[in-house]
């Protein structure tokens, strides 16, 4: 059985390197996307970027409306902690596309 395993990770070790065992090499596609999709999926990113900025908006307005009626009413407050993971919320929306963009940098080969 490990003698088994170590062949196959030669195999893939050979394949890896481009040679098929055949005089033929595996093919290395181009990572780029085709225009149509592309322009779709920036589509969605952006209406979902936009959304997520809306609900943010509305979250800390809907969380300082709730901590004026309990101030007026006298009631106790624990709407810090929600409006903590509100602002927590919107600057993960804020950061996403600048994190992917650094954690998957386009780089040279």
């Amino acid at each position: 059985m490990l003698h088994s395993l170590h062949a196959d990770a030669m195999n893939f070790a050979v394949l890896a390197q481009g040679d098929g065992g055949a005089g033929t090499s595996v093919p290395n596609p181009e990572r780029k996307a085709p225009p149509k999709l592309a322009t779709a999926v920036d589509t969605v990113l952006g209406i979902v970027g936009w959304a997520g900025t809306a609900a943010g908006v509305a979250g800390v307005l809907i969380t300082g409306t709730m901590m004026a009626v309990s101030m007026k009413r006298g009631e106790g407050s624990e709407h810090m902690s929600r409006l903590g993971m509100v602002l927590g919320g919107c600057v993960l929306v804020a950061t996403a596309g600048p994190i992917i963009s650094f954690v998957f940098q386009p780089g040279e080969e």
